[in-house]
């Protein structure tokens, strides 16, 4: 995850740089995976019935006592739609009790007002509400006619309880269109937090790699955000913008900070490569609604234990991996142009399961990076050439 209002914030007030690493990952867990909706880039497969085998209320208890030992300092509680979990608030409850910094992430369509009260009972941390654009746009990624108004009714009963809200948008070549105008939404709604994700071949989202938004495209979008999330600071508005599922977004920031606060570039790029990049199996995990354990919430092929058998600590610090090793070692085991990159410090070497997913091995390059060849260094085109002057030249302020 790239946290874009927080390094935007260094180029009015730097602070020093700080290499924080937990001794143990944000847990993403995914208690159900029953959905209301059927997103048609789901990559979890829910639809609305009831999966056999799931962890019960005892034995969710059990693991958020083990989560807590371990020294996970987080936990996002997902699905599915995890309000569909007739424990969830118990859960929920629980996890609080035990100190976690807690998310709650959620389509928004099943929020009424008993519902938004005991959201907020609850005290979560943040509630993350997932639109794929306005009205219709959002219907029919969700299949389900109506809920793009569900979820803004939901959206707007947490805001008026004080809740901490943000929108999700995962973009791809069939809804970009809607970006602008759901930025527009977050300001008139007054929601705290956007989250743009790319899209991740995994689930149904790998049926529909074909419509993954085009490279330029990528760019545009992230240069709305960094004009966006830079008025939103001169305006001095305490809002967050935050990206995910394709870390090529800091090395693109970096390049933008370089164009526009250049005497600022170095301290910048020093904070994100304190920050490292992409950390699936590192700094965050995954547990399935049947209890297994993952690397990240896209890596569901790949079993890493359960936790009906072993406890997620032993399960996360269990070297014998090769996976896990790879996605371990600084550098990582990267080829191609993800190999070859001058940024790998701070991309990391970008999100795996995609190059898993599109040639079969998990350490070939990145097929979502959207970065030029002269912009990773390599020789196709040398700095100052044409081709590289174009590619740099919609990211100004």
């Amino acid at each position: 995850m790239f946290r874009l209002s927080r390094y935007m914030r260094e180029l009015l007030a730097p602070t020093p740089v700080r290499a924080t690493r937990p001794r143990a990952p944000v847990v993403i867990w995914n208690l159900i995976r029953r959905c209301n909706l059927n997103c048609i880039h789901c990559y979890s497969l829910s639809t609305d019935v009831d999966f056999p085998g799931e962890l019960s209320t005892a034995e969710v208890f059990a693991v958020l006592e083990d989560l807590k030992a371990f020294g996970v300092p987080a936990l996002v509680l997902s699905g599915g739609e995890p309000l569909l979990r007739p424990d969830i608030f118990e859960i929920s409850r629980h996890a609080r009790g035990l100190g976690f910094h807690l998310a709650l992430s959620t389509n928004g369509a099943l929020i009424d007002e008993a519902m938004a009260d005991r959201i907020a009972e609850v005290g979560y941390d943040y509630v993350g509400v997932s639109l794929d654009g306005i009205g219709e746009v959002h219907d029919r990624f969700r299949r389900v006619p109506g809920c793009f108004e569900a979820s803004l009714r939901g959206i707007r009963l947490c805001r008026q309880r004080g809740v901490r809200v943000g929108l999700r948008f995962t973009v791809t070549e069939r809804n970009v269109e809607s970006l602008p105008a759901l930025l527009d939404l977050m300001e008139e709604e007054q929601v705290d937090r956007f989250y743009l994700s790319h899209l991740v071949y995994a689930g149904r989202g790998h049926r529909y790699r074909e419509d993954d938004a085009y490279h330029r495209t990528s760019r545009r979008v992230m240069n709305l955000l960094f004009e966006r999330c830079w008025q939103h600071l001169v305006e001095g508005r305490n809002t967050e913008f935050v990206t995910g599922n394709n870390d090529a977004d800091a090395v693109y920031f970096l390049i933008w900070v370089k164009r526009n606060f250049p005497d600022r570039a170095d301290h910048i790029s020093a904070h994100l490569a304190a920050w490292g990049g992409n950390a699936s199996g590192v700094n965050v995990a995954n547990i399935d609604n049947l209890g297994n354990v993952h690397p990240d919430t896209f890596w569901w092929h790949h079993n890493l234990g359960n936790v009906r058998e072993r406890p997620f600590s032993e399960i996360w610090r269990d070297p014998r991996d090769p996976l896990m090793a790879g996605l371990r070692r600084r550098p990582r085991p990267v080829e191609g142009r993800c190999g070859a990159c001058r940024w790998l410090a701070i991309c990391n070497g970008n999100t795996r399961v995609r190059a898993m997913r599109l040639f079969g091995n998990p350490w070939a390059e990145d097929p979502a990076c959207y970065l030029s060849d002269a912009e990773i260094g390599l020789a196709a085109s040398a700095p100052g050439s044409a081709a590289a002057e174009e590619e740099l030249a919609d990211v100004a302020l």
